[in-house]
């Protein structure tokens, strides 16, 4: 069995996936920025080698207390698997996100999944081996209308990943993109939370139409379970793949991308979203 850390731990996937594998015998240390949230994950796990640690991946002294932590209840070993889930969608249209929007969404997603991923890993290469499992999404590699920001940190994420997968195998550490699909959890009714802030704006009805395709999009998601078993693969696979997409028909969607020329894919885009060219006038 295996020592594992998963961030963003207290909703969502990482909620799923720390019960998942502590009640399969695993030793996981769930992360959380809320005590209160972790405290009510342990109480669910009882029984199980579940353990608790704060941890903000936006904040450096929040990481190196959580590695001395971890340090110090596994006697300096660290964890076996690192899986990086934390993040969120920021939701908006581009051109009317702030530079702050921008900076957290990016803090969160990308420079705090590095900085989690710094402080684990050396102890990884001390030893040559481990693995680093990093929640991506098929975001990374395709891009829809009002989620530029979010897709820019997961674009950022996988070419990331790229890199790391190549330099530590020089220490005998996998890195491993999990992509989820359209998934039932709570996470876009937070990712859509802000949204009424930009109903008054010039992109208002584009937002209306955007909260629809949610709606539409989330009724036919699948269940964190089905991205936990995608985790599981990526865990015990004696060589795993560089990326995990899950559920399966999420390759039919990249596929069409890929197939598609771009002007194509763009008027698809624009028809759902619900994006027509204005005249003048009717913008005065």
């Amino acid at each position: 069995m295996s020592t594992v850390l998963v961030t963003g731990s207290t909703a969502g996937i990482g909620r799923e996936t720390a019960l998942t594998l502590a009640r399969k015998g695993h030793r996981v240390f769930a992360t959380g920025r809320r005590q209160d949230a972790l405290d009510k994950l342990a109480a669910e796990a009882s029984g199980t080698k579940l353990e608790t640690v704060l941890l903000d991946v936006t904040s450096s002294a929040s990481i190196d207390a959580a590695r001395e932590e971890v340090d110090r209840r596994t006697d300096g070993y660290g964890v076996d698997v690192l899986i990086n889930n934390a993040g969120y969608a920021l939701i908006g249209p581009a051109d009317s996100l702030s530079d702050d929007d921008l900076r957290k969404q990016f803090d969160t997603n990308v420079f705090g999944l590095m900085a989690v991923t710094r402080a684990f890993v050396p102890a990884m290469r001390a030893r040559r081996s481990g693995r680093v499992i990093n929640i991506s999404s098929f975001a990374g590699r395709v891009t829809f209308p009002m989620m530029g920001a979010y897709h820019a940190s997961k674009y950022a994420l996988e070419a990331l990943s790229d890199a790391l997968r190549n330099e530590l195998a020089l220490f005998n550490v996998f890195v491993v993109l999990v992509e989820p699909g359209f998934v039932h959890t709570e996470f876009t009714e937070r990712a859509l939370a802000d949204v009424n802030r930009f109903e008054g704006g010039p992109y208002g009805g584009v937002i209306r139409t955007a909260d629809e395709v949610r709606h539409r999009f989330e009724s036919t998601g699948v269940a964190a379970s089905v991205i936990v078993r995608a985790i599981e693969r990526a865990m015990h696979a004696r060589s795993p793949a560089a990326r995990y997409l899950a559920p399966l028909r999420m390759h039919l969607l990249l596929l069409t991308f890929r197939i598609l020329p771009t002007r194509i894919t763009d008027v698809l885009l624009r028809f759902i979203f619900g994006i027509r060219a204005r005249a003048l006038s009717a913008a005065c």
